[in-house]
Order: structure tokens, then sequence, then C-alpha cells
């Protein structure tokens, strides 16, 4: 299906065709189109930059004419035109102005009142704007909505979306013909996954057609379950629908191997068997501080992390990567009675680094890498690959932390991923990449405690929230966990010199555990996890608090006390932490547990010689903590933005987590 009016068919759809510029003077020419109502696009534009006084010039006038407006160029200005070359860009109509309300756009000098160049707005004329649509037929599962929205000619909006999400494997799914049916294709959900689609509640959402898709190319969105082919619920797309175009930018793939899996709309792995060997290739639309994961999965039934054998690849600014990695807990790599336990490097953990990286390269946003491996290792740490069935594998993405390790990862899948790497026929279900530009993530609440009152400190464990949490309001990537001061994730604490503090400390005492040990630890470096440290960085950090050293010098935990964690409810997915627009919302609906033991205390007294910012973090761990502002007086800070916890606040959270202590200790 094309769009009436979009005359360059085999082109992508840039909205509703005005014409050609009818050129007079100064070598003007160039397409234009209407986007939306306010804006034009122009394609291909030419002038030789020679008029005295041009400007980009609309009116109501019969024809161009001093009666008229100057319309700001791509860049916003009112400025004399420049020579152009062949130039795409968009033109938005000034003080909300439409197109409805001028009949021409000119190239146009105010000076000698000529007109170079113009296109005319057709009588009547309609310019392109968001079209409504059905609402999902009720077939099953109780699908159902409100009327969609078509916002351009990429992107649904989805009122009131409800289902149960019972289905075996349901996705969003979108083909052509009369009804839907099993020669469709997938579509990513709203965050970009291709997993079999969550339960939804009356829900807004927004879809993405994937790749170079248009809604000119489908006829219906399904929710739709591949293993039994069976429809839940659609809704029809109309044809000739006079919407936006999409100013989503596609990056074509481009992979050298036969077969390719799209495992989310940024992440594809293609690969090719040769003899005993497999070579693969990541392609990822990834930040350069970012890794892609992949691997076989820890176990042969389902897609699982622990356990499994993965390589981490990413580009710094010199040359790309693949490291081989055994993942035995999901935490970082820690030493746990002399051996190293969690996410670990291969040759960490006593074995060998067993791929082999071919090529790398980053362009238009996209890494893409491409390594070999032999399907058995001699390494008994890792997975064989078989031939003769399916592997079951694992994916993520996310970024490195300061030493170049994977920090937590931000996205990964949640339901199982099976590949028959032995393919008869070459297998590909992957499209191009899409990327539109993204509003900033709106930050959780930022929180300071300067009341001169508080001298004694609850910490304890919780998860560090998605963009909204940890991240976003330190900058540091995360490792998962976050230290919850008094009820607050990573607080800012204010606290005076002379006077003495005491931290109630429940991180976790067992050493055992590579993921929930975590003695309270006070230096002057932001980052923590003091332990991972080598000796010469050591060396860097002032230990403040928190830190013993035995006879031979060696660092031991001071403050280790019993764990005691806020944790997500059974069957919760962490990757809707940023559904929650305030910490307060996301912290009740976590489940606190807490051992009955003492806590450890850690008392503290800072004085003269102390910096005036220092951090809280974990022993172990990396990122978990955050400041405290070290001052004379507190005077300085009442009224203040910097006292945004008030007693009465403190009081309040305080009381509620008593009570959950008390309620889990009895």
């Amino acid at each position: 299906m094309i769009a009436e009016g979009d005359e360059e068919e085999d082109g992508p759809y840039q909205g509703k065709y005005l014409g050609k510029l009818n050129s007079y003077h100064h070598q003007v020419s160039g397409d234009v189109y209407a986007v939306n109502e306010y804006t034009f696009l122009i394609v291909g534009f030419n002038y030789d930059g020679n008029g005295a006084d041009t400007f980009f010039w609309a009116g109501a006038s019969n024809r161009p004419g001093p009666q008229g407006f100057i319309v700001p160029d791509e860049h916003g200005k009112t400025n004399i035109l420049d020579r152009y070359h062949n130039k795409d860009f968009t033109l938005t109509l000034p003080d909300r102005k439409k197109m409805t309300e001028i009949k021409w756009l000119a190239i146009y000098d105010l000076n000698n009142q000529n007109n170079f160049g113009d296109v005319y707005i057709p009588e009547e004329f309609e310019p392109p704007i968001a079209q409504s649509g059905g609402t999902f037929s009720k077939r099953s599962h109780n699908v159902s909505s409100s009327s969609i929205e078509i916002l351009d000619s990429k992107t649904i909006r989805i009122k009131d979306f409800t289902y149960d999400g019972l289905g075996k494997r349901t996705f969003f799914w979108t083909g052509v013909g009369a009804q839907p049916s099993s020669r469709g294709s997938k579509m990513p959900d709203e965050r970009g996954y291709l997993d079999p689609i969550r339960r939804y509640n009356k829900e807004t959402i927004e879809l993405e057609l994937p790749g170079d898709k248009t809604i000119f190319d489908i006829d219906w969105i399904s929710v739709y379950d591949v293993a039994d082919n069976e429809n839940y619920g659609h809704v029809l797309i109309s044809d000739g629908l006079n919407v936006p175009p999409s100013l989503v930018k596609v990056t074509p793939y481009e992979f050298s191997l036969p077969n390719c899996r799209q495992l989310h709309k940024d992440m594809q792995v293609s690969w090719e068997v040769f003899g005993p060997q497999i070579t693969f290739q990541l392609s990822g639309q990834v930040a350069k501080t970012d890794y892609m994961s992949f691997g076989i999965s820890g176990s042969d039934v389902s897609s699982q992390m622990i356990g499994a054998d993965v390589v981490v690849a990413y580009i710094d600014d010199i040359r790309g990567y693949t490291v081989d990695y055994n993942i035995t807990s999901l935490a970082p790599c820690v030493q746990v009675l002399g051996q190293n336990k969690g996410v670990c490097r291969d040759d960490v953990v006593g074995g060998l680094d067993s791929f082999q990286l071919n090529t790398y390269s980053r362009k238009d946003g996209i890494n893409t890498i491409s390594f070999r491996r032999t399907l058995k290792s001699s390494d008994d740490g890792d997975k064989e690959i078989f031939l003769d069935r399916s592997n079951y594998v694992v994916w993520a993405f996310g970024q490195l932390d300061s030493n170049n390790e994977p920090a937590f990862h931000t996205y990964y899948p949640k339901s199982d991923i099976v590949i028959d790497f032995n393919t008869t026929e070459p297998v590909n279900d992957c499209f191009s990449f899409t990327k539109r530009m993204e509003a900033p993530v709106q930050l959780w609440e930022r929180t300071r405690i300067s009341d001169p009152t508080v001298r004694t400190f609850n910490a304890y464990l919780g998860p560090s929230g998605g963009l909204r949490g940890y991240q976003g309001l330190t900058g540091h990537v995360s490792s998962g966990l976050a230290w919850y001061i008094n009820g607050y994730m990573i607080p800012e604490l204010y606290l005076k010199r002379g006077l003495t503090y005491t931290f109630r400390v429940r991180g976790g005492n067992n050493p055992h555990s590579p993921e929930y040990y975590h003695p309270l630890v006070i230096t002057d470096d932001p980052q923590g996890g003091y332990d991972r440290l080598s000796d010469a960085k050591q060396s860097e950090i002032r230990v403040l608090a928190g830190v013993e050293f035995t006879r031979r010098g060696r660092p031991k935990a001071a403050a280790a006390g019993p764990l005691c964690i806020s944790r997500y409810p059974s069957n919760y997915d962490r990757r809707l932490d940023d559904h929650f627009p305030t910490f307060k919302k996301f912290n009740r609906s976590l489940v606190t547990e807490c051992s009955d033991e003492a806590p450890a205390l850690l008392d503290i007294t800072p004085n003269i010689t102390w910096p005036d910012t220092v951090y809280y973090n974990s022993f172990t761990h990396g990122n978990m903590g955050w400041k405290i502002h070290i001052i004379d007086n507190y005077s300085n800070l009442r009224g203040g933005a910097n006292s945004n916890v008030s007693r009465w606040s403190w009081s309040w959270w305080g009381s509620l987590l008593l009570v959950q202590l008390l309620l889990v200790l009895h």
C-alpha cells in the first residue's frame, strides 16, 4: 500500500507530496512534502545563494509578494539564506501557523520583491496528521483496547490495552491479508523485546513497526499465539492513511554470515558452521561504553544465566574484544574462600579464553563484532554447541564498568530462547535497526538527609531501580543492588565534623555469598568495591571507616551485618522499574526480608582531616552507595534545597521501616 500523494513509491515514505519547486531564478529547485500540519520537508534543495535579501517566505495571498512572513530556516534562524546544494531538511511554520492558513511557500528576495521559486498549497489541502483507527477485536484471553492511534507511518499507540498473559507463545504479530495468519511476523513490544508478551491491564502502549516496515506495508496487527496458530484479537489498518512520516532513523543491518536471528530490536546474532568451528557475528545498536553478551545457557531445558558460558563483546577507542565468561552467580566477580565466583572471565577461574576475534567495527552507532570458537572446546568450563539438537541460549547488553567488565545488564530476555545452529536452509528473521529521538528520562527524586538530630542511619540493601534510579541519580553503572539508608535509596548525607554518628549495617555477613556479602565502608573513592581493587589502586584510596588491616597489611571488613534486603515480589519483571514515576511508589512495591540478628555497628566521628565529600559503599562490590558531605555547621543548610528530608518525613519513614522489620522478625 502507498499513501496517496506520495510520488516516490519506491523510496521511503516522506509525507504528502506537494510538488516540485517552480524555478524562476538563482537555480532554485527541490521537492516539497508536507510532514504534518506545521512542517515542510524539502528534498534535494538547491539555491545559488546570490540573492541580496532572500528568505523562505510564506503567505495567504494568491501569489508570492510582499505580504507574507519569514519561515525560519532548518536551524530555526531567520538569517539571509546562504547557498544550498542538494540538501534535505525540514522547515516549521512560525507561531504555530498551519499549512491550511497559507497558499504558498517561496524563496523570496525582500529587497527586490523578487520570487526565485515557489510551491503552492492545493485547495482544500489536508496535511498529514495522526489518525484514529479501530479497536482490538475481543476473541479470547481478554484481549481488548480503546481506539488505536496511528501517530506516524511506523508508530501505533494502543490505549487501554488488555491481555491476560496466559497464551503459550504469544506475540504482537503483523502481516498482510484479510485476516491474521501464521504468515505474519513478530512486532517488537513497547520496550523493543521479541519475547512472548506479558500481561497487560488497560495500559497505554506505543508499538513501532520493525525495520523499514511502515503502516503502508501491513493490513493488521494481532495478538497471536504461534504455538497454536491462534489469533486472540486484532485490529485492521486502513489503506491510504494520511499520517506524518516517521522520524525514526532506519539503519540497514549488515551481516556476512548466512543465518541471522533478531534477539531484540537493538541486537542480532548471525552464524555459520564450518567443520568443527562456528563463526558468530553480534551486531547491536549500543552506546560506545556498552557490551553485548551471547552464549549457551546454563541449563539444558531453559534459558538460564546461572552456569551459562558466554562471550562479552565490546569495542573501546582502539580495538574490539571478545572475552570468554563463566557465570556462577548473578553478581560481579569476587573471591569467595579463595575462589572467584560471579560473572568471571574464564582465564580468572582457571579456564581458557576460547573465542578468537575476527573483525570489529562501529558505524552509525552500531557495533558489529565477529568471532569464532570450536563447537566442543578443550576447556571443561565451556559449554558444547550441539548440532544434532537445538540449543538454549542467553543474551544481554548493558554498560561496561570502569574496569571494562560487564556491569548489571540493562536488557535481557525473560523467555526461553532456542536456536538450531545446524540448518539445512539459511534462517533469517533479522531486520534493520531503528532509532528515534528519546525524551530525557525523568529521574526519581534526589534525597538529602541533613537533619542535625539524626545521628543513626539504618543501612540495608535494595534493588537499584532502572534508569530513573541509581544509574540516573549518580551517573555510574549499577551492580544491581544499592544501599538504602533510613528508607531511601542512596540519599546524600550531611554530617558535621566533631559529632559521632552510627551506621546500623545490614548488608549481609556471609562471605560465602558472592551476591549478598556487603560490609559497609566509607572512603574518598566514589566507586566502592575496595576489596576487588588491585594493591596499587587500593593504595590511592583513603579509607575512613569500615576497613581494618591485618598484620600483613591485607584489608578486612569491619562492618559486616546480617542481611536485610528489599526484594521484588515474585514473578515481577524488573525491566519495568522505569514505569514507577517516583521512588516512593517503587519502594512500596518491594518486599522487605530481614535476619533477626543484631546489626553491625559502624561508629564514625568526622574530624578536620576528613575531606568535604566522602562516600559510603560496599566493601566487595562497586557502585552501590553515594555521597556523604562533611560540614562544619548545619545552620547554613537550614531552609535550603539540601534540607528536603524533614524530621516528620524521617520519622514517618523510620516508623515504616521499623514496622516492616518487626513484621519480618515476628
